[in-house]
């Protein structure tokens, strides 16, 4: 069968790469063309546009880009229908794809989406767009299939969560701790994930780097990413006790004792590597402000979304301070977070497999 996949995010890169690897494991005629990355295009197929050109984040940036993403929408519409594929398949990124499964539904195309948008965090009333226009939901949130029943729409399934299956499936570099000079350091490891996108590393970083003046007793690993201009990272590398690396945050969290997180998946991903965290979030004051008037939850991390209590402390905004993330910082370094009952809510079914199954499935009988 043929496929077409819409990621336009790291992340969606990432877990669309994992579905298509299970995809052809169960449909050896898979054929794939996609918005997507370096880890879809690993996988085979054929690469549309890179999320790279669709990264935005914010309110404000996305305002400031709205031209560039309405020639997305029509390019991405022109090679959809190009491609004549059996189903689309929708990965998170609500902006661009719900407005793509609207269209698609209006040229009798198959519509699957995989990992839902947040919108139970705001906006919920597009559910009604979801139940108009997707003919399946693959959820990756327990709490979603109760969100969507709400809506009176039932064709959603929880299928595990696909970054359980990533931390499962990853093989830690033994070598890593001695190759990075972790042993020599005598000081405890600290993780520092600061996000990928370019407005998060603008907004937080200079926190993190008066953070670590302020706490010269750790050494701290930095996950950097390969789609950011590295010259962004440059005040850290001024710093003795700090060590960038790329593209290795799994790699960094198993050495971890601690972390410092910007909020979103990397929070669950530590909190799965069993790695104490303190979660931390600014953005622009006009993107903030907005935020704060539409969006309705109580918690910004994924861990604490899910557990629905306090279990990592969250500094946002204002709250987000040097004195303040060291302080969250050499607590967690003395009192371990436990997360025994989040890995109990999110169970231990492969997501990837699963959502393969069920797009397969859902193929042979339509």
């Amino acid at each position: 069968m043929k496929y077409y996949l819409i990621a336009g995010e790291r992340s969606g890169d990432l877990h669309g790469s994992n579905l298509m690897k299970q995809l052809v494991v169960h449909d050896p005629e898979a054929d794939f063309r996609f918005f997507g990355g370096d880890y879809m295009s690993a996988v085979g197929g054929s690469l549309a546009v890179h999320y790279k050109q669709l990264a935005f984040m914010g309110f404000l940036e996305v305002l400031r880009n709205l031209g560039t993403v309405r020639k997305y929408l029509r390019l991405c519409k022109e090679d959809v229908l190009a491609y004549e594929p059996d189903t689309l398949i929708l990965i998170d990124y609500a902006g661009f794809n719900l407005r793509i499964a609207r269209w698609a539904k209006q040229n009798n195309l198959k519509v699957l989406y995989y990992i839902s948008p947040k919108l139970w965090a705001w906006n919920s009333k597009r559910a009604k767009k979801i139940k108009r226009y997707v003919d399946h939901m693959f959820a990756i949130m327990p709490f979603e299939v109760a969100f969507y029943k709400k809506y009176d729409y039932n064709e959603v399934s929880y299928v595990g969560n696909p970054v359980v299956d990533a931390v499962a499936d990853f093989n830690v570099d033994e070598d890593f701790a001695k190759s990075n000079g972790l042993d020599a350091t005598g000081k405890k490891i600290v993780a520092v994930l600061p996000g990928s996108r370019k407005q998060e590393l603008l907004h937080i970083l200079p926190d993190i780097v008066e953070t670590i003046k302020r706490n010269p007793d750790h050494f701290y690993l930095v996950a950097t990413v390969d789609n950011l201009n590295q010259e962004l990272y440059s005040p850290l590398r001024e710093l003795e006790n700090v060590r960038l690396t790329q593209d290795n945050t799994y790699n960094i969290l198993a050495n971890a004792e601690a972390a410092i997180v910007t909020s979103g998946t990397a929070t669950l991903e530590t909190a799965l590597w069993q790695v104490p965290q303190v979660v931390v979030y600014k953005g622009s004051a006009l993107s903030i402000f907005i935020g704060r008037l539409l969006v309705n939850v109580k918690y910004i991390s994924l861990v604490n979304l899910i557990l629905d209590e306090p279990c990592v402390e969250e500094l946002i905004q204002q709250d987000c301070s040097p004195e303040r993330i060291g302080k969250a910082l050499n607590k967690i370094l003395n009192e371990p977070t436990d997360y025994s009952r989040l890995l109990d809510v999110l169970g231990k079914q492969s997501a990837s497999k699963t959502t393969a199954l069920g797009i397969i499935d859902k193929l042979s009988y339509n």
